[in-house]
């Protein structure tokens, strides 16, 4: 037997709202329309619903059990126009995010917790790649959205990048390095030490030979690559390595202590960090919102990377555009 769940919902209302004029203003229908459904469902079941002259109503065994199953309804049924209205306001749903490891995991991991922590409806999915790939995934619909460093490569008209952070790349060692010490620092002090490689397929290996290229070298004693952003902290902390890394993850890595900067001045790649987009694909309030939240969280901290950069790096005091 097949019952209409909309009859089940109003019995349901007419018995916690204690009458059908009551039930029908909770469910905003007019009383003679719910009168009539529950004469509708009292002829489809065969049974009585209610005890005759009872005031308030109430219910017979039958009716109560069918109740329990109309309640069932209208809170599924509430449930489901709050994930409607939450999945529009960005609240509930699902944020497909790819990017650079080591971007990731030092700076934007912290940004996801934070926007979790206030959007607990919303889901995470993370991927790591790098831009062919990103590119790739957006043109597919495979993600919502890429953190990704760009430079002047034009992606097509197809795209939309938002710069959050400018390119910055320093070299990287433990704090007791000998050459923290060392002054002047000169190029060839840094072909006396062992590196660290980036993954492969980074910008940061096209980065690195650049580097080679600038201090005169045709290789590099290269004695680890391929790991994970805490390995590779994890090796320059233990070692006299070195490692060419974007200035934003020694950054975040600040209050661990374990590396630094080494104040040498490398050659800089054209080259911006940023969330790319795809200009015509279906956005969802949970992408937008989470890319918002990740635009003004670099908008706030711009100025305390300068300040640090202007501070540790090279030794020199805040300036007034530094805020």
């Amino acid at each position: 037997m097949k019952l209409n769940e909309r009859h089940l919902m109003q019995l349901a209302a007419v018995l916690d709202a204690g009458g059908v004029s009551e039930g029908a203003a909770l469910l905003g229908l007019t009383q003679p329309a719910v009168s009539r459904s529950l004469a509708m469902l009292e002829a489809r079941v065969g049974e009585p619903l209610f005890i005759r002259g009872r005031r308030p109503l109430q219910a017979t065994p039958l009716g109560s059990q069918l109740a329990v199953q109309g309640r069932a309804i209208i809170a599924a049924s509430r449930r489901a126009s709050d994930t409607v209205q939450g999945f529009a306001r960005g609240s509930t749903g699902r944020v497909r995010l790819a990017g650079v490891p080591f971007f990731l995991d030092a700076m934007i991991s912290r940004m996801i917790g934070e926007f979790l922590h206030h959007e607990p409806g919303v889901t995470v999915e993370q991927s790591y790649m790098n831009l062919p790939e990103i590119a790739a995934a957006l043109e597919a619909s495979q993600i919502d959205l890429g953190i990704v460093p760009i430079g002047v490569l034009d992606l097509g008209p197809g795209f939309e990048f938002t710069e959050i952070l400018p390119g910055r790349n320093i070299v990287a060692c433990r704090p007791g390095h000998p050459l923290m010490r060392k002054r002047p620092l000169e190029a060839q002090d840094l072909t006396r030490y062992p590196w660290v490689a980036p993954l492969p397929g980074s910008p940061l290996m096209s980065d690195l030979q650049m580097i080679l290229m600038s201090i005169g070298m045709s290789e590099l004693n290269i004695r680890y690559s391929g790991g994970s952003l805490m390995s590779v902290v994890n090796v320059l902390a233990e070692t006299d390595a070195l490692a060419v890394l974007p200035f934003s993850v020694v950054f975040a890595l600040r209050r661990e202590s374990r590396i630094t900067v080494l104040p040498y001045d490398i050659p800089q790649p054209n080259r911006s960090l940023g969330i790319l987009r795809r200009t015509d694909g279906l956005r969802t309030a949970a992408a937008v919102r989470f890319a918002g939240h990740v635009i003004a969280a670099f908008d706030d901290l711009k100025h305390v990377i300068r300040r640090h950069e202007r501070a540790v790096v090279w030794g020199a005091p805040p300036g007034p555009e530094d805020g």
